[in-house]
């Protein structure tokens, strides 16, 4: 038995014997998903069970290192992991952007010491981390952002506003984007800080949207603190590392575009029903469902092929750009196909016979999914340029 068989092996009995039962059904919603966090939304008793179980062994971000918290497993080891616990059917113990967005940034561009105080608490969804990009004169042109950080000597005061920040009333730090010097370029003189949001100073505001959620929020901040020690790479350098950072934004959004749960075809056969030989009997219906499947398929075999080059090394590129685009694309096509299948009923907005009109609420906010993260004409942009050989910004 080869050093992988045996670790599969073990992996298979551990996550027989620690994976409770409520964490191996799909997730049906956002609401659904665990982020840790000071005051932790738990909708199941088990989730944070599963999350302290998972990250005693690292496996909540299993291909950090481990003395930041991670698992130190390698590519081949994450992923027989990951086919283990999609077996079982066992749900992610944890998802934060500390882990998509914030942990990469902070393992090229951190100093010892953040990564030290940081990717820890992380690892373990003690802190649930907000992003401070967007501002109201500052979307798709992020560089125009006017946020300003005046330096007070160990610390930063910081004064603006910013907007669409996921789950800012939720959340317990934020890494920002903010103005140190005004004197250069507009990508220039942009910081990259990070700092608490529980201070004197800090608002946020959900912004209800059509979908009837409100996940964005305003975000004011009035003379609130940032300690210099929380400085990610030198002043000025936001700029490099906020690129940096949205490859992975993007390429965790394009992921709704692979979003698990009972498959849509199933779906189809319980409510439609089947012809004689168990399809489902609209045949129209039926191959536009197949073909949004297949596409899925080859969709995710494609992110896997390119997280194994960048593991082995090989940069991202545009490749996030392409996904974040796709992937949408492939999430508004699912949301559209989930209404055809309801019918009538997919467009009840409330109530129990409706799952409180989980269905186009769904739908609604899948729109959203192709502006947040830059929008697919920006993503668009990123790709010609790159194929034309022309320079970023």
């Amino acid at each position: 038995m080869t050093e992988i068989d045996t670790f599969r092996q073990e992996t298979r009995e551990w996550l027989a014997n620690h994976c409770p039962e409520s964490m191996r059904q799909p997730v049906n919603s956002f609401e659904d998903i665990y982020n840790g966090g000071r005051n932790p939304e738990v909708n199941i008793p088990e989730q944070p069970l599963w999350c302290e179980r998972m990250a005693e062994r690292g496996w909540t971000v299993p291909h950090w290192p481990k003395e930041y918290g991670g698992g130190g497993l390698s590519a081949e080891e994450v992923k027989v992991l990951r086919e283990e616990m999609a077996r079982i059917g066992a749900r992610r113990p944890l998802d934060s952007f500390g882990i998509s967005m914030l942990g990469p940034a902070l393992l090229k561009f951190g100093s010892e010491e953040q990564k030290l105080e940081h990717l820890p608490r992380i690892c373990r969804g003690e802190i649930r981390w907000c992003q401070g990009y967007s501002e109201p004169g500052a979307g798709s042109d992020l560089a125009s952002l006017q946020t300003r950080a005046d330096d007070h000597g160990d610390h930063y005061v910081i004064n603006g506003q910013k907007v669409w920040t996921s789950y800012a009333d939720k959340a317990d730090w934020i890494f920002c984007l903010v103005r140190t010097d005004n004197s250069g370029s507009k990508h220039e003189g942009i910081s990259f800080v990070l700092f608490d949001m529980d201070q004197p100073g800090v608002t946020a505001k959900p912004i209800r949207l059509i979908s009837g959620s409100s996940p964005f929020c305003e975000t004011f901040f009035d003379d609130a603190r940032a300690d210099k020690r929380n400085l990610v790479g030198e002043e000025g350098q936001g700029w490099t590392i906020a690129k940096y950072l949205l490859t992975h934004e993007r390429e965790m959004i394009s992921a709704f575009g692979t979003s698990g749960g009972k498959s849509l075809g199933k779906t189809a056969v319980e409510q439609m029903g089947a012809d004689a030989e168990g399809r489902l009997r609209n045949g129209i219906l039926r191959q536009d469902i197949a073909q949004h499947q297949l596409d899925t398929m080859v969709f995710g075999a494609t992110m896997e092929r390119v997280g194994d080059e960048v593991k082995a090394g090989q940069g991202l590129g545009p490749a996030s750009s392409i996904f974040k685009y796709y992937g949408t694309e492939l999430n508004k096509r699912r949301n559209e196909l989930n209404l055809a299948v309801g019918g009538e009923a997919a467009l009840g907005w409330s109530g129990d016979e409706y799952r409180g009109g989980e269905t186009v609420r769904s739908f609604l906010r899948s729109k959203g999914n192709s502006i947040e993260g830059g929008t697919s004409e920006v993503q668009l942009n990123i790709v010609a340029k790159r194929v034309l050989g022309l320079p970023d910004a």
